[in-house]
């Protein structure tokens, strides 16, 4: 459904929240920061209020003081960044802790941007779901219509993880308050159709959930027809099997069956290389468990620029979740590792929204089954040609569903609907907001 034509057209105010931004290599803040910086291009008024860049290293960048206020201007955005804690180790208490710092450190700043700037839409992301609150309050002083988008239902990664104390009378407390607060926005969106299921199954209102999926840009991330330049520097031979996961290394990933399978073929499969690339509280756990695994490597996080090298440097991706994760996250680096053009290997149960995406360009095992992954390592090393297979697939089904323009264009139709239309149309245009991204032909 279109409303808006080029003549009726008119620019935003657009004031975006939330914990994680530009620098940020991985994770919610790319996102963020690449929709932000499209939006602004369109010619709209684009603010944010995020935190020092600290994710996923986990201590805030150089250049940054941690207690201080500062204000950016990147790519036509304006940035206001308030200070937080950042835990060293963090663990279920002061992850608590470390989000509840930002949202009232940022409280004040991003009402004062709701009084003094009055925006269209006030646009908030969870993870912090602590800022849910400041967004509502700046939204009802400020006139503006308020969009929550969960990336990750971070809540109830916190109890299944034992993050959150898993008592029945808590749970059902916080789960309360969280659906009476997610139920005040006017629209709640999510990055896969799983998630929204779920989002719906939570209480919130079915004519407020919008399907709002993570992206690549496809022209930036495309399978090489040469080897990788970082395969080359890396001295890594040509006739090695690279099993590259490269991401934020946290509790979330469970990792270790990476290195499990990884001693496992050490001897019968040397040339099958395992590189793990990133940063995250449990690097240094990894790189200790793997000290004495000659197939194994570990790379710093690259710059934005050498992305498409790393991602080619595969000749498959790796993809662990742990059980309890599987559709409380939708992992951004999955949009990647399709887009270059490499198959998946993900340890996910059949029935995950990750299963449903990988079931004609990759392959699936259970969480925690070490053989089953070998398995399936061991066959695409001796099959080249099912490999090469599966990468087309990937990336003809990355080039379907996940272009970055026509998912930001939708977006930005879906907030015109939103803020501009009479009231008398919202169930109509309520209705086509469930309907899933349409496919490029």
């Amino acid at each position: 459904m279109q409303i808006f034509t080029n003549r009726a057209k008119r620019n935003m105010r657009i004031l975006v929240y939330g914990l994680n931004y530009t620098p940020e290599l991985t994770g919610i803040g790319k996102y963020t920061g690449e929709m932000t910086e499209w939006l602004a291009a369109q010619g709209h008024e684009v603010r944010v209020v995020t935190a020092l860049p600290y994710y996923p290293a986990w201590r805030v960048d150089a250049g940054f003081s941690p207690w201080r206020y500062c204000t950016e201007f990147l790519k036509g955005v304006k940035v206001w960044r308030c200070p937080l804690w950042v835990p060293h180790k963090p663990s279920g208490l002061k992850r608590i802790l470390h989000l509840a710092s930002f949202a009232i450190a940022s409280f004040p700043v991003v009402l004062w941007q709701g009084l003094n700037w009055q925006p269209d839409v006030v646009f908030v992301v969870e993870p912090a779901f602590f800022c849910v609150v400041g967004a509502l309050v700046t939204s009802r002083v400020s006139g503006a219509k308020a969009w929550l988008h969960i990336q990750d239902f971070e809540i109830d990664a916190g109890f299944d993880l034992g993050l959150l104390p898993s008592s029945g009378i808590v749970r059902s407390l916080i789960s309360t308050i969280e659906r009476w607060l997610t139920n005040r926005f006017d629209r709640v969106s999510t990055i896969s159709e799983k998630m929204l299921e779920r989002l719906k199954l939570k209480g919130v209102l079915i004519y407020k959930c919008v399907y709002f999926p993570n992206w690549v840009d496809t022209k930036t991330i495309y399978p090489l027809q040469h080897t990788s330049a970082l395969r080359t520097e890396l001295g890594i031979a040509p006739d090695t099997f690279v099993a590259l996961y490269s991401g934020s290394m946290g509790e979330k990933q469970g990792l270790e069956v990476i290195l499990a399978a990884a001693q496992m073929l050490a001897i019968d499969y040397p040339n099958i290389l395992f590189v793990l690339c990133g940063e995250g509280s449990a690097r240094k756990h990894l790189q200790k468990l793997a000290k004495k695994m000659l197939n194994v490597r570990f790379l710093n996080l690259q710059p934005v620029h050498r992305l498409n090298d790393l991602l080619n440097l595969a000749n498959v991706h790796l993809l662990p979740q742990l059980p309890t994760a599987a559709d409380l996250v939708m992992p951004s680096k999955l949009q990647g590792m399709c887009a270059s053009g490499r198959p998946a290997i993900a340890t996910v149960h059949p029935d995950t929204q990750i299963a449903q995406v990988l079931q004609s360009c990759g392959i699936t095992v259970i969480p925690g089954d070490i053989i089953a992954l070998t398995k399936a390592l061991v066959i695409l090393a001796n099959h080249p040609e099912q490999c090469i297979e599966l990468g087309k697939a990937a990336r003809q089904f990355t080039l379907n569903n996940w272009q970055q323009e026509k998912v930001l264009q939708q977006l930005e139709q879906k907030f015109y609907q939103l803020c501009f239309t009479p009231n008398v149309s919202n169930k109509r245009i309520d209705t086509a907001l469930e309907q899933p991204l349409e496919s490029d032909s």
